[in-house]
C-alpha cells in the first residue's frame, strides 16, 4: 500500500483480490495516512467487501456481444462491420476470461504476438477496438479502470501507396472465385472504396448511364462514379433478373457479402497469388494508374 501526491491532491494506491484501487483523499497527507490504515484494517478483518464490491464478474465473450448490440444502435454500418471482424479475432484470444481477470500485461502480450502476425495498422486497429470495448465496460459500471488505458499504440504507422502491375493483376483476378472476383474486378477498374462497394444497391447502379452513384465513405458524401464496359457488363449479370435482392454483390446463399468474407476471400486469392504486403483497399491505386491493356476502348 502507497500514499502519493498529484498536483494538490494525495492518492492512496494498493492493489485487492488482483485490482488495482486508487482514491483520492484531498490536500490532506495525513488524512490519506488514516484513510489507508483504516483500508489496512477493513482488509484484514474481512469488511472491505462490505464497503467496495467488485462487478459480477462477465465473460469477455458475453461482453463483446453487448459491446457490439451498442455499436449496431450507435455507429455507422461500416464501423459496425469492422467492429465484428476485429472482436472475433480478440475474443479468440480472451473469450475464455472474464473483463476482469484481463491484466494490461496481458494485453501488451497479445499486441507483440499480434505484430508478428499482422502489420502494425492492424494492430493498431483491434487495440482502438479493445480499448474502446473496457471504457464502455467503466461507463456501465462493469470494470474500475480499464485494462487497456495505458497500452499504447505503436508509432511509426505511415501511409503507403502499393498498387500491383498488370500482370500481378490478372494473376491475382484468376486466383479469386465468385463474388470475390465480381468485386475485386469492379474495384480494379473503377477505384471505388470497400464500404462503397458492399453497400451498394441495384437502385445505384444507372447502366444507361454507365455510371454507379455511391455514397462516399470517407467524406460522407455521394458520388457518380463512370463505369467502363469491363464493368457494366459485369453490372448488369449481377443487377438483372434479381428481383427482391436489395444489394449488388451477394454471397452464393443470397446474403449481402461482409467485409470479413471478402477480407478471408481476398487474402486467399492473395497469397495464392504469391503476392505479399498487399490488401483490399490498394487496389484503388491500380485503378488510379491504371495501364492494364485491354479491348475495351472506354477502359
Amino acid at each position: 500500500m502507497a500514499i502519493y501526491q498529484r498536483g494538490k491532491n494525495w492518492y492512496i494506491d494498493f492493489t485487492f483480490k488482483g485490482h488495482r484501487v486508487r482514491e483520492s483523499i484531498g490536500p490532506s497527507k495525513k488524512n490519506a495516512q488514516k484513510v489507508i490504515d483504516k483500508r489496512k484494517t477493513e482488509i484484514v478483518e474481512n469488511k472491505y467487501l462490505d464497503i467496495r464490491k467488485d462487478p459480477d464478474p462477465v465473460k469477455f465473450h458475453d461482453f463483446a456481444k453487448d459491446y457490439l448490440q451498442w455499436s449496431k444502435a450507435n455507429k455507422k454500418p461500416s464501423t459496425y462491420v469492422g467492429d465484428v471482424s476485429i472482436l472475433r479475432i480478440l475474443d479468440a484470444e480472451f473469450e475464455s476470461k472474464t473483463i476482469q481477470e484481463i491484466t494490461t500485461w496481458q494485453i501488451e502480450k497479445y499486441k507483440a504476438s499480434r505484430k508478428e502476425k499482422v502489420n502494425i495498422a492492424t494492430v493498431n486497429r483491434e487495440m482502438n477496438v479493445l480499448k474502446h470495448l473496457f471504457n464502455k465496460a467503466v461507463e456501465w459500471g462493469k470494470l474500475k479502470e480499464s485494462p487497456a488505458k495505458r497500452v499504447k499504440l505503436f508509432k511509426g504507422v505511415t501511409h503507403r501507396i502499393r498498387f500491383l502491375m498488370p500482370d500481378e493483376v490478372s494473376n491475382l483476378l484468376s486466383n479469386c472465385e465468385g463474388i470475390i472476383k465480381d468485386i475485386t474486378t469492379v474495384a480494379v477498374h473503377t477505384g471505388m472504396r470497400r464500404g462503397e462497394m458492399l453497400s451498394l444497391k441495384k437502385e445505384n447502379v444507372d447502366l444507361e448511364r454507365s455510371t454507379v452513384s455511391a455514397m462516399d465513405t470517407k467524406n460522407h458524401e455521394r458520388r457518380d462514379i463512370p463505369i467502363n464496359k469491363t464493368v457494366t457488363t459485369l453490372l448488369t449479370v449481377l443487377t438483372e433478373g434479381k428481383q427482391g435482392d436489395e444489394y449488388v454483390f451477394l454471397t452464393s446463399k443470397g446474403k449481402p457479402l461482409l467485409r470479413s468474407t471478402l477480407y478471408r476471400g481476398f487474402q486467399e486469392a492473395v497469397k495464392k497469388s504469391g503476392i505479399t504486403n498487399f490488401w483490399f483497399h490498394d487496389l484503388r491505386h491500380y485503378a488510379e494508374f491504371r495501364t492494364m491493356p485491354s479491348n475495351d476502348s472506354n477502359s
